[in-house]
């Protein structure tokens, strides 16, 4: 795990023992991960998850680009895996598929 500081990482422990002792529950234990753990970002997603991320959320491709502010041919093009999403795209990818289309409105 990394943190984002020394603080946030001191904090994160003793939130840690308290939810292992029963004192706090999941959403706040993720609401501290959130805050101060460094966000792990895959280093890629195979074409396969990609269609399983847009399917999941039921729209189509045009759509699903829409939203990611790419190309249908983009979109496509990752699902066949002829190509890879990187940088800002990747990011926006591994958000919608963490916590939905949404997410990304």
């Amino acid at each position: 795990m990394k943190y984002n500081n020394i603080i946030d990482q001191q904090i994160h422990q003793h939130i840690v023992d308290l939810y292992e002792h029963g004192l706090v529950d999941e959403k706040m234990m993720k609401e501290f991960d959130e805050r101060c753990l460094v966000p792990e970002q895959p280093q890629t997603l195979t074409s396969n998850e990609i269609t399983k991320i847009r399917e999941k959320e039921g729209i189509s491709q045009t759509a699903f680009a829409h939203r990611l502010n790419v190309s249908k041919n983009i979109v496509a093009a990752w699902e066949r895996g002829t190509r890879t999403p990187k940088g800002a795209a990747l990011k926006l990818l591994t958000l919608v598929q963490q916590k939905g289309i949404d997410a990304i409105a």
